[in-house]
């Protein structure tokens, strides 16, 4: 079957309508961690995805170095990242998350996974099926355009 631009251009523009509407409708919950959007986004990398050098970080968040780098010297007065040395290269550093910054982001996707978890009860069974189902294209979407490739056809059982 094949599909006209116009109807790839619609639901295209319905899924970023949706992510956008879902994204600002977690900002609340996001602001309970009291960190900055771009604080929070950076500990979370950290968290999630382990240490990392300054450029991968800011490289992960595409920011440019010194925005980086005032993030991660916010996280670090806070207590919530450290540097430490590089276990590969000893004249380098990683920024490594703390115990309190990883309690911190664990409780914060906490709150986000509950706030989401609780729209999703209102839905019917077969919503949920649905929804389910479609997470994981959301990822391969995402994916995709990050790296720029072209996704394997596949359809939705």
């Amino acid at each position: 079957m094949t599909t006209s631009k116009p109807e790839l251009e619609a639901v295209a523009s319905a899924l970023n309508s949706g992510a956008i509407h879902l994204l600002r409708s977690l900002a609340a919950v996001d602001r309970m961690a009291g960190l900055t959007p771009a604080r929070l986004s950076a500990l979370s990398v950290l968290v999630f995805g382990g240490p990392q050098s300054l450029g991968a970080l800011a490289a992960a968040e595409r920011v440019a170095g010194p925005t980086m780098t005032r993030i991660v010297d916010g996280l670090a007065a806070g207590g919530l990242a450290e540097r430490r040395p590089d276990p590969a290269d000893g004249r380098a550093v990683v920024i490594a998350a703390t115990a309190a910054g990883d309690g911190l982001m664990r409780a914060a996707a906490g709150r986000r996974i509950a706030a989401i978890a609780t729209a999703i009860e209102g839905l019917s069974a077969r919503d949920r099926r649905r929804l389910a189902a479609a997470s994981g294209l959301l990822d391969e979407l995402a994916r995709t355009i990050r790296d720029g490739t072209r996704p394997a056809g596949r359809t939705l059982a």
